[in-house]
């Protein structure tokens, strides 16, 4: 050995590499000791007692001791906190548990809910450590663990916990309920109730909320105290009876199945006698009880997972002894251990698989699976994936995703044991984009996908380390950062320019830019907009539509040239940038450079703070040109502002800016106050107006600093760089606060720069300070709340649905496939889900500090089967045809449906006035033409012998057909305003020469009848004068009469005879048989419905304002209110352009108000122009302006209800009367037959018909279906005087039969006595000798007796058997 050192010693090498080697050993045994005894202290630490709980220090060092044992399946972490600050500890077990994987159901089980109910807390800490420790021990736990996300929380009460004590088996210390005193089982919203709590009081629910909708978990459990069952859902019903009450779910038999499972594996509830000692008289039926049948529990967590989280929850109640001494834990783990671990296995059945784009093959979240017969759909998770749980049986099975093609799969074979898998590929829908170029929408790539970067920035992109190939010593080099392209140009483009700039980059880049226009300037321009997004031309569901808007002042010109740079870097950057290419996938961005074209091209270059090229080319300045919600704008309304109104009113815009210059600032609504003073005025969402603000003035590298043009303005200061609007200055008519008021969408006005038009060399630094704020503001649309509001019954998402927000006055609208973006800052928030027709559903959201939280919601139809009728008597079959229609109406009344068909029909011919000689030709003409539609007739003739001619199309002309409804167009009842006429003219040829070659044109007319009275005053006609506007000539007939005020119904109200031109309309209307009628007129710009008279309250007003709207809304600018007709006095706003007839002008004797009384058919008036007779060239405008409107009326004529009245036999009752909402009524025609118009909502339809029992049913109407169609059976009225026939009958009877016994009772009695005393004084002549005695015996007793004696009559008299009654 010495010699071995020796020579080592004198060998450096060799002893240098001894010496690592003896320090290699001897590190390594020491780390090995350390490592045993740190292994062993584990082990000592990790060793299970059961005769113990756990308060929350133990608890927490248990689970993170166990955690950190076992890292490679188990990972610990808190969802959120308690009222007094204790983690919500949840134990994630499963193979690579700190990633998600594709195919794995996440599973859950929660305990301690109730804080003095503890056996579930210590039963899951031990089913975790069981878990963990036979993971890789036995086959069936490593099977679980491998395949089952699961999930365990202990404790969601553990300040409950310690208050409770050990011992107390009733609950009389305490503990229950949080530390807010909070009962957390009572703290979920509720299907039934609208529960109330402060989310400030329950931030152990908010937390559970939260993780239930972000995990989607399959299957969970609750686990309870205080008696031993499994009980499941419902836990509550709408009557909340206390006991007894079945409140059955859609998955009644899945949910007994799955409580089963648990009860029956367990050795105590299996009996279902639990012998609790507080309720020993307690049985359940195999240890499982329907939760509401037990008792009422509002609020419950159970109920709100299957509603709201996709997950199906029951509740385990574990021991009668709430919190049990703990020598009683190790035999409550070995009663619950094998139900647990069986409920566990439980996920696996049913039916799984994955929903992908049959195109891209992306993975398609929040699809919904629905399965035919169980009115509950659950939807897909981040990856595609679906775990739908049923049992063993066929089902039919559809994913339904709103912009795809549903794909139904039939005849699925579900098996005991094993989820049957079922994939789906969802075909994107082709829609026609604007123009009529056909379209296939793609829906994005899952952003939660890992392998896609969802927050990437241009300015932090990450880099990887690249080492040198040169030598492996140098330090690495860094690959240089990706920069995005930056514009190249900074020049002021004049209109020519721009507009050959907006046609570059539309060429150049097709697959990401769509050029369209909006209108026209005053002085012709165009309005220009590009959206840029990867599927430009169309809406996608669930991207949010986002807009800037600049150069409304023409002399403020830094957010053209901004918008024009902004246009290149989005263009230039797709597709290699990060950041922009998430932006276009992600959003559809629409960018106007200008607005005001016009006051562009005379602004002058160098304008500091001047007003030249301001206003618009009429003078107006745009920005004040807007209805304002506080006073009334009297200008007349601007093309360019009218364009902009209607173009916000097309497409769902969620966040916008309006890029202005003169200041720097961010500026956001109210713009203006009640009082017009200078001093802040608050939106109902203040607080998201200020965060989307800042989210601009901070990027500005000057503007957040708040004092913006101090050489201009020395006083000026904004903190942040923003500023509410009227406390600036008071801007009435403004932009930004109508989209708040009209619109979905948030707007705020920019200033970009003190000096308003500065020079060109200037220009880059204005993009420098502007880029990355100009891209922070964008994102900013992708905040707060998104999600699709659908029907519960088929997953097809519900339009126009209203998204309101507790302690937010200001509600938005979902769009045309139920998709909706509501901005919110983050907090949690009490939302709404409401739709006509359905019952409303309301939840709790936390919006996060980044990005938006997605919040769906699942609609119910009110009163409906499956099939989405009232379950209330026979229900009409529907064939294929007739489906079909239904589909065709809903297209039309959504979206762009009635748009693109009024583009693919369109006509250029130009059209003269028609004196009566040329109408009365060109009527006779579309007959001879079109004989197989149309059908002429004279209704009579007016005072100077003109026909008023009715035409007719409909496919079969001249015949009734009731079961269609029918529509009148009239016009012209006062001859000084005869556009109303030339347009219905165009409009029947419009019908008829597009029959035959446009599908919804000729459906429609097959589906109707149309009748069209053109000219009711021709007379009056004759006499009127073209360009002129306000004249009378013409106005009344020939004998002077205003016709509409001549049709008077009773004859008590009409002083002299009715004109001819009046009896002529008053046959028509009195047939009855007409389901609406549109009377157009002239001399202003608005929709008016019945009455012209003055009344107090209009019966069914709703649904004729309603159907006046429907007019407006489909003309381009009507709707917004403002009639601008300074010769008629109708000056200002006439909220969205419809009022009550008799607030414009009240008179008697209306044609509108006798169609309404004796008619039974509402009719609205639309007057179509300021001026009564405008120029012949107007016409051609004029019609373009109507014609979508006028087929609207077409349309919504096949809306509301509509249905047949028959008896029991089948036989149809004409005449019985249909009594609309206890007010309005209707008579069936022939064939029982009747149709009824109906605002959207809850309708209670009644019918009467004489001999018959009144029936009764509740409809609910869409603004967007075709009618309801509903079958009414009578039953024989069993009623006389108020009571039931065969009562009334039945006492007839016996009183007839008591009447008649009575009567030969009297006529025997009285015959009887009669022949008594015949006989009797006949015996008494005989027996002479008798009758002296009895005259002798007279003083000695009664004559009674001797004639008693005599002749022996057994009946009492009725003094004696009142006597006898007596004794």
């Amino acid at each position: 050995m010495l010699q071995i050192w020796e020579y080592l010693s004198k060998t450096p090498k060799l002893r240098l590499s001894l010496f690592a080697v003896l320090f290699f050993l001897v590190v390594s045994l020491g780390d090995a000791r350390l490592r045993t005894r740190s292994d062993s202290t584990s082990q000592e630490e990790t060793v299970e007692t059961y005769n113990k709980y756990y308060n929350y220090v133990d608890l927490t060092g248990r689970l993170k001791s166990l955690a950190e044992k076992y890292p490679r399946v188990a990972n610990l972490s808190s969802i959120g906190q308690s009222v007094e600050g204790r983690e919500l500890w949840v134990m994630r077990i499963t193979k690579d548990p700190n990633s998600d994987t594709p195919g794995k159901p996440k599973f859950k089980y929660v305990g301690n809910m109730h804080g003095d109910e503890t056996v579930s807390r210590q039963v899951l800490v031990y089913l975790v450590e069981y878990l963990l420790t036979k993971y890789g021990e036995e086959s069936r736990i490593t099977e679980l663990v491998n395949t089952t996300d699961i999930y365990i929380m202990p404790s969601m009460n553990p300040d409950g916990f310690e208050k409770s004590r050990e011992g107390d088996c009733s609950g009389d210390n305490g503990g229950r309920n949080n530390a807010k005193n909070m009962d957390l089982n009572r703290s979920f919203p509720d299907q039934y109730d609208e529960t109330r709590v402060n989310p400030a009081d329950v931030p152990e629910v908010m937390a559970m909320i939260r993780w239930i909708k972000e995990k989607k978990f399959v299957l969970s459990g609750n686990l309870h105290g205080g008696s031993v069952v499994a009980s499941y859902p419902f836990d509550d019903s709408a009557s909340h009876q206390r006991q007894g009450h079945y409140s059955q779910s859609e998955d009644d038999s899945l949910f007994r199945y799955l409580a089963l499972v648990f009860s029956q594996n367990h050795p105590v509830m299996r009996t279902g006698e639990p012998n609790c000692p507080e309720a020993p008289e307690e049985i359940f039926k195999d240890g499982i009880t329907n939760g509401a049948q037990w008792y009422d529990v509002p609020g419950g967590m159970q109920d709100f997972n299957y509603l709201y989280g996709n997950c199906l929850e029951i509740t385990m109640e574990l021991s009668c002894c709430k919190y049990p001494p703990s020598s009683e834990l190790h035999k409550e783990w070995d009663l619950n251990r094998e139900s647990l671990l069986a409920y566990i296995e439980k996920i696996r059945i049913g039916v799984r698989g994955y929903v992908k784009d049959a195109i891209s093959g992306t993975a398609l979240a929040n699809v919904s699976i629905v399965v035919a017969s169980i009115r509950h759909n659950l939807t897909t998770g981040k990856y595609g994936d679906y775990y739908r749980l049923l049992l063993p049986g066929t089902y039919n099975i559809t994913a339904v995703a709103p912009g795809y093609i549903a794909m139904a799969v039939y005849s699925v074979q579900v098996v005991e044991g094993k989820a049957t898998e079922l994939n789906f590929t969802l075909t994107p829908v082709v829609n026609e984009a604007a123009g009529g170029i056909p379209v296939t929408t793609y829906s994005m790539p899952s952003t939660s996908d890992p392998k896609l970067s969802t927050t990437t920035n241009s300015d932090s992109t990450q880099t990887r380390v690249v080492p040198s190939e040169d030598s492996k010593n140098s330090p690495p080099l860094l690959p240089p950062k990706h920069q995005p392209i930056q514009p190249k140009e900074f020049r002021h483009h004049n209109y020519a320019d721009m507009e050959l700039f907006l046609l570059k980059y539309s060429s150049e880049f097709p697959s990401i830019v769509h050029l369209y226009k909006i209108g026209r300037s005053v002085e012709d321009r165009e309005l220009y907009v590009m959206a840029i997004s990867d599927n430009p031309t169309v809406h996608e569901h669930g991207e949010p539509e986002f807009k800037y808007i600049a150069n409304m002042h023409g002399n403020e010109v830094v957010g053209r040239e901004l918008l024009l740079n902004l246009i290149e870097y989005l263009c230039r950057n797709y597709g290699t940038d990060p950041e922009v290419t998430q932006l276009v996938n992600n959003t559809r961005i629409h960018i106007m450079p200008s607005m005001n074209p016009d006051g562009y091209e005379v602004a002058t270059e160098g304008d500091i703070k001047g007003y030249k090229g301001r206003n618009n080319s009429n003078n107006f300045d745009l920005n004040r040109n807007f209805p304002d919600q506080f006073i009334t704008i009297t200008e007349p309304r601007q093309p360019e502002t009218i364009a902009v109104m209607n173009w916000l009113k097309s497409i769902p815009f969620i966040l916008s800016a309006n890029l202005h210059g003169g200041s720097l600032v961010v500026n956001y609504p109210y713009d203006d106050e009640k009082q017009g003073l200078s001093r802040y005025s608050q939106s109902p969402d203040d607080k998201v107006f200020q965060q989307v603000s800042r989210a601009y003035s901070q990027e500005n590298p000057l503007m957040h600093n708040g004092h913006p043009c101090e050489d201009l303005y020395q006083d000026e200061y904004f903190e942040d760089g923003i500023t509410n609007g009227a406390k600036w200055y008071n801007v009435p008519g403004g932009m930004q606060d109508w989209n708040y008021l009209n619109t979905n969408c948030f707007e705020v006005t920019i200033e970009l720069g003190c000096v308003k038009y500065p020079m060109a060399k200037d220009l880059p630094q204005y993009w420098e300070k502007n880029r990355r704020a100009l891209l922070q503001f964008i994102h900013q649309v992708h905040s707060g709340v998104k999600g699709t509001v659908s029907d519960m019954r088929d997953g097809t998402g519900i339009p126009n649905a209203t998204i309101s927000v507790e302690d937010i006055d200001h509600n938005i609208t979902t769009a045309r496939t139920g998709d909706y973006w509501r901005l919110l800052v983050p907090g949690t928030y009490y939302i709404t889900a409401s739709a006509h027709g359905y019952t409303l559903m309301r939840t709790y959201v936390t919006v996060p500090e980044e990005g938006v939280e997605v919040l769906d919601f699942r609609l119910t139809r009110v009163n409906s089967d499956p099939n989405g009728q009232s379950p209330n008597g026979p229900q009409p079959t529907q064939n294929p045809s007739e489906k079909e229609f239904q589909s065709l109406i809903k297209d039309l009344s959504l979206g762009q449906g009635l748009e693109q068909l009024v583009k693919s029909t369109a006509t250029e011919n130009s059209f003269p006035y028609r004196r009566y000689k040329e109408l009365s030709g060109f009527m006779r003409g579309l007959t001879l033409n079109f004989p197989q539609i149309t059908s002429l007739r004279s209704l009579g003739q007016s005072v100077e012998v003109r026909t008023i001619w009715a035409l007719e199309i409909s496919n079969k002309p001249g015949e009734a057909e009731p079961s269609e409804p029918k529509i009148r167009f009239v016009a012209g009842i006062h001859g000084n305003a005869p556009v109303g006429t030339e347009l219905l003219l165009e409009f029947a040829f419009f019908l008829c020469i597009n029959y035959g070659k446009n599908p919804a044109i000729t459906r429609l007319i097959n589906e109707t009848r149309i009748v069209i009275v053109p000219s009711i005053n021709p007379d009056g006609r004759e006499q009127a004068v073209e360009k002129q506007c306000t004249s009378t000539q013409g106005f009344t007939n020939a004998h002077g009469k205003d016709l509409d005020t001549d049709f008077f119904g009773n004859a008590s109200q009409r002083v002299v005879e009715a004109q001819p031109e009046t009896r002529a309309m008053m046959d028509l209307i009195l047939d009855k048989a007409y389901t609406l009628s549109v009377a157009l007129d002239g001399g202003s710009l608005v929709a008016t419905y019945p009455y012209d008279k003055p009344v107090q309250s209009v019966e069914n007003e709703g649904t004729l304002k309603y159907l006046a709207s429907v007019y407006a809304n489909n003309h381009p600018k009507m709707h917004l209110g403002d009639t601008g007709c300074s010769n008629n006095e109708q000056m200002g706003n006439t909220p969205d352009g419809v009022m009550r007839a008799a607030e414009r002008q009240s008179h008697m004797g209306s044609m509108k108000d006798f169609s309404m009384d004796f008619g039974h058919c509402p009719e609205i008036t639309v007057y179509t122009g300021c001026c009564l007779f405008p120029p012949a060239e107007q016409l051609t405008p004029l019609w373009a302006e109507n014609k979508k409107a006028l087929l609207s009326m077409l349309v919504e004529v096949h809306k509301g209800v509509r249905g047949v009245v028959r008896d029991k036999s089948g036989k149809p009752i004409v005449g019985a009367i249909i009594v609309l909402n206890g007010g309005v009524r209707v008579f069936t025609s022939e064939g029982g037959y009747f149709h009824a118009l109906l605002a959207p909502g809850n309708h209670n339809i009644e019918a009467v018909a004489d001999g018959y029992q009144q029936q009764r049913q509740e409809v609910v109407v869409s603004s967007y279906e075709a009618a309801v169609s509903i079958i009414i059976e009578f039953d024989m009225d069993n009623s006389i005087f108020g009571l039931p026939r065969e009562f009334v009958v039945a006492s007839a009877a016996a009183s007839m039969t008591a009447l008649v016994v009575t009567a030969c009772i009297i006529w025997c009695v009285c015959a009887a006595k009669s022949n008594r005393q015949k006989d009797g004084f006949h015996r008494l002549r005989q027996h002479r000798d008798d009758y002296d005695d009895e005259i002798r015996l007279t003083s000695m007793g009664s004559k009674k007796s001797l004639l008693a004696h005599e002749f022996q009559d057994e009946s009492e008299s009725d003094e004696e058997t009142l006597y006898a009654n007596k004794i």
